[in-house]
């Protein structure tokens, strides 16, 4: 008897869950799309902006000389005080990385799509499982097309 097993790259045996299980609870991200944090004080403002490093999408800064800023925070380096403080952004439009302190800053809202949202390891694992019982062969689950 021929038997063959199938295995997904990076997964066990993916039991089925029962009461009984133990399920262990991944990082769960927060929703945070379309959000405007009130920023009434220093420690709101570096919550914030550590919330927007860990964000998948673009933010909105609103600066404090009345220009807005539209990227990607990829870095952001904190200091004692907001003016030795800085956050980095890729900016929406192709522009050359910003640098931008604290002290500069505002406004923040978290104005771009979560590129990662629904997209966990999980999801994907269970997609998968989905179409091995509807009887698909040669599976592959392909990323959704980013606006």
């Amino acid at each position: 008897m021929n038997t063959r097993t199938e295995h997904v790259a990076g997964t066990a045996d993916v039991p089925s869950a029962s009461e009984d299980d133990e399920i262990a609870v991944g990082f769960e991200h927060e929703n945070l799309e379309g959000w405007v944090p009130d920023l009434h004080d220093d420690q709101e403002l570096r919550q914030a902006l550590d919330k927007a490093f860990d964000y998948r999408g673009d933010v909105t800064l609103a600066l404090k000389d009345g220009r807005l800023l539209v990227g990607y925070v990829f870095d952001r380096r904190s200091a004692v005080s907001l003016v030795d403080s800085v956050v980095r952004i890729i900016p929406a439009d192709g522009a050359a990385k910003v640098t931008v302190s604290y002290a500069d800053i505002r406004g923040l809202e978290f104005s771009g799509k979560d590129t990662a949202a629904g997209k966990s390891f999980e999801s994907w694992v269970a997609k998968y499982w989905e179409k091995k019982a509807a009887g698909e062969t040669n599976i592959h689950i392909a990323p959704e097309q980013l606006d």
